[in-house]
């Protein structure tokens, strides 16, 4: 059975749209998967099945009365993605190494990104993430703050030590 990761966006951010994850996990396992586990409690979820994202916020929804931007990549897809880093010197400050996932491929002019970025900034857009090294880390980034209006999609970010922990939990499951 496949094994899956599921991002969720926003969740747990400042007290608000609270969803603990013992919580989440039987959400996601009452929708049919096995196996599943959580990372911290900003919504990084691993599990064995096959769920859109559609069924997972609408769970959520049911549950909680909010409804999360939900994005799911399999494992066999995780992997690459951190394989491709560009910045392979960043991992050792995994807190200024960032891969923003997108919901869908951005027609975003890399000149924009380019133009909104701060000058110690690096970053590379792919079909599907966009990694950002900001050595001032996220709270010291100008693009950062631009970012998902600049895409034109939506994205949900996460740095490189929470991706390394997800794979390895993922790989778990």
């Amino acid at each position: 059975m496949t094994v899956e990761i599921a991002l969720l966006r926003g969740i747990n951010v400042g007290g608000n749209r609270i969803l603990p994850m013992a919580e989440l996990r039987a959400i996601l396992e009452g929708l049919g998967a096995s196996g599943v586990r959580t990372y911290i409690q900003s919504g990084n979820v691993a599990y064995r099945g096959a769920l859109s994202p559609d069924a997972i916020a609408d769970a959520i929804f049911a549950a909680r009365d909010f409804r999360p931007e939900v994005m799911t990549i399999p494992l066999e897809s995780f992997q690459p993605v951190m394989a491709a880093n560009p910045f392979p010197e960043a991992e050792v400050d995994p807190k200024s190494l960032h891969l923003f996932f997108l919901a869908s491929p951005s027609l975003v002019d890399e000149a924009e990104l380019t133009a909104a970025k701060g000058p110690e900034e690096r970053f590379q857009l792919t079909e599907r993430v966009l990694y950002l090294h900001t050595p001032k880390y996220l709270s010291g980034s100008k693009l950062a703050i631009r970012l998902e209006n600049l895409l034109g999609v939506a994205a949900t970010g996460r740095n490189w030590r929470s991706v390394q922990k997800i794979c390895e939990m993922a790989q778990a499951v």
